[in-house]
């Protein structure tokens, strides 16, 4: 792939981010925007409390699968090394965040995330799920034990690989994620919720 395809392509990663399935799912459905409707957030979770278990599901099916196929796609189709992959993977999670099409304020990225991660490697996110399900045996916060399962992905993939660089990219994609949750993080720790 030459300097020209790759720019255009991680550019259309950015827009395949922009699909958000949440705002979409609770049009088709129900004819609401979910931005207006329970906490406002256009994720699974809120797609479930305003639609249900439908809204829940597509919502969080098409997520995943927005990161899944943008990786898959730099992995198998275009044959691109890791820190590529990563690039497109990282310009999804970008276009999940910040939408052009809703001004920029888009989901959090969970269910992008994962999606991502589980074509990327599936070793690594097996690991960040045992580590999650420990996390929340002892904490009970889905919220707190998945933020620090998507933290400890480029620790677990350091620790795999030695690759220091994609370890690098990894945490950089973890840490945005991470980030857009903490108003939540904020809630949680202070007891609020």
């Amino acid at each position: 792939m030459g300097t020209i395809q790759l720019v255009l392509y991680l550019i259309a990663c950015y827009f395949i981010g922009n699909i958000m399935t949440g705002y979409l799912v609770a049009k088709w459905l129900k004819g609401v925007d979910l931005r207006t409707e329970g906490t406002g957030n256009i994720g699974a979770r809120n797609a479930g409390r305003v639609i249900g278990p439908w809204g829940f599901i597509l919502t969080l099916a098409g997520d995943l699968l927005k990161a899944a196929l943008a990786v898959q796609l730099a992995k198998s189709y275009f044959g691109l090394p890791p820190t590529l992959q990563l690039a497109a993977f990282f310009m999804v999670i970008a276009g999940h965040l910040w939408p052009v099409a809703l001004k920029f304020h888009g989901g959090k990225g969970v269910a992008s995330f994962i999606g991502g991660i589980l074509v990327f490697d599936w070793k690594i996110a097996a690991a960040a799920a045992v580590l999650f399900l420990l996390l929340f045996a002892i904490r009970r916060s889905l919220t707190v034990a998945g933020l620090i399962a998507f933290l400890a992905v480029p620790i677990l993939h350091y620790a795999f690989y030695q690759m220091l660089r994609v370890a690098l990219l990894l945490l950089l994609i973890s840490v945005l994620v991470v980030y857009v949750q903490k108003d939540d993080l904020a809630l949680r720790f202070t007891g609020k919720t």
